[in-house]
């Protein structure tokens, strides 16, 4: 293989078209089943929704099960990967059933179906982590960045299109708890083929390369485990800027997303193809993937001139620009081209401090930092819709908030510029650079399961 890197000698390597395939096809399953689960509890034509409502939406769905990221990773860093992203879909099919005959009989109300729903939810831990650190081992690292930002661009951009496969459902079955049902059992065998998917791929193909420790073993070490990742991370001070930064931003795009929600369902209304209602914040979802895409498309380039680093800068500084300038006539055109900037600028940051985080965290650590990575980016979201709660009307038309939005971005941006740049001054942590052989861990792309030259097939 040449030293060249683009999408073709990607998609010739064959276990990694294996892993973008299951990806794609899950993620495609999420956006299906997250369109019903949106329609059920925020945009249920029986209910208003005001910011302690939609906020309480959020933290019930997504608080618990974002605390079971960190113990997801203590497991991932010992179960067969691939067997995770088997089973996890399996399971998910389950929890999805029974949420789907809880809100046909009764609705979107009530512990059982916000338990199956969580259920549902906190499988994706396991399956998103597990697709993050098991991507070194089916490319070269050379690869990295260029093969975050298609699975994770494509995988956004597949979410949405699944969205807009339950959309065009919710419009020829109606609205109600009935039809939401229906959609959310139409992405169990989406779900399901991607199980089919992941099933043929090696067992050993995605790691982790050590042999696996009993249950009983793998339970008592879970607390030490994650203290040893969290310092782990926190010695990789390029990794640990990049979390931090991403976490921050989340909290911020957190903010936006619960005033668009608001927005599009209490303030906004139908202006010619511009739609109000779950329509209209559709329209929002699709132009943010439009940015997800043209971050995958620019962001390699970019950061092969300029940095990984200078490149997260000026992702949140345009972000906290545009989102000043897009937002203030509160009217929804400008907001849609609001929302497509922050999709190319959330996108490229992201798939920097992915890479960024690849690099510098060895293998037999990978998956509990990639948990915590999820879960910060969860916890800050789940944050934000607490702040939303105390600080946005009913209509989600906040001047003030918008500024806040907007001024954050340009404070995250300063503040990673000024961590990088003390870091380059100090010298890295431990572990960083080209020089450290666990990077890793041993090399991903040639032991035991034949994956090296031999997948380019």
């Amino acid at each position: 293989m040449g030293r060249g890197v683009g999408v073709s000698d990607l998609l010739h390597r064959r276990w990694f078209r294996w892993l973008f395939g299951t990806r794609l096809v899950s993620q495609c399953a999420d956006g299906v089943f997250q369109s019903s689960l949106a329609s059920a509890v925020f945009f249920n034509p029986d209910h208003q929704t005001d910011p302690k409502q939609a906020a309480a939406g959020f933290v019930v769905l997504l608080l618990p099960y974002s605390l079971v990221g960190p113990f997801a990773g203590v497991f991932l860093d010992r179960w067969s990967r691939q067997r995770v992203l088997v089973v996890a879909n399996l399971w998910r099919s389950v929890f999805i059933a029974a949420a789907a005959i809880v809100l046909a009989a009764i609705g979107a109300r009530g512990f059982v179906f916000y338990l199956t729903a969580l259920c549902a939810l906190s499988v994706n831990r396991f399956y998103l982590s597990a697709l993050s650190a098991a991507l070194p081992h089916v490319v070269e690292r050379r690869q990295l960045i260029l093969a975050n930002s298609v699975t994770t661009t494509s995988g956004t951009a597949v979410t949405v299109a699944g969205l807009g496969i339950g959309l065009a459902l919710r419009h020829l079955l109606g609205s109600g708890d009935k039809a939401d049902a229906v959609i959310a059992a139409v992405s169990i065998a989406v779900y399901l083929l991607s199980s089919l998917v992941a099933a043929r791929m090696p067992r050993r193909l995605l790691g982790p390369v050590d042999e696996a420790p009993p249950l009983a073993d793998a339970l008592r070490d879970t607390v030490v485990g994650l203290r040893a990742g969290a310092q782990h991370v926190w010695d990789r001070r390029r990794a640990a800027n990049g979390l931090l930064a991403i976490a921050g931003s989340r909290l911020l795009f957190g903010l936006s997303t619960v005033g668009t929600l608001l927005l599009y369902r209490n303030y906004f209304h139908d202006d010619g193809v511009l739609r109000a209602g779950i329509t209209g914040l559709g329209q929002v979802f699709a132009l943010s993937a439009v940015g997800y895409v043209l971050a995958a498309f620019v962001t390699p380039p970019a950061t092969a001139r300029f940095g990984k680093q200078a490149w997260i800068m000026a992702a949140f500084a345009f972000a906290g620009v545009s989102q000043i300038g897009f937002g203030l006539p509160f009217a929804k055109a400008p907001l849609l081209a609001g929302a497509l900037v922050l999709g190319f600028t959330a996108q490229s940051a992201k798939i920097c401090v992915d890479t960024i985080v690849q690099e510098e965290v060895a293998d037999d650590f990978r998956g509990r930092v990639f948990s915590f990575y999820d879960m910060g980016f969860n916890l800050t979201f789940v944050a934000a819709a607490v702040l939303a709660a105390f600080t946005l009307p009913v209509s989600g038309k906040s001047y003030a908030v918008l500024f806040a939005i907007g001024g954050g971005y340009l404070v995250i941006a300063a503040l990673y510029a000024h961590a990088e740049q003390r870091g380059r001054g100090q010298g890295r942590g431990k572990g960083s650079g080209s020089g450290d052989t666990r990077l890793l861990g041993r090399s991903p792309v040639g032991d035991d399961v034949g994956v090296g030259t031999r997948d380019s097939t």
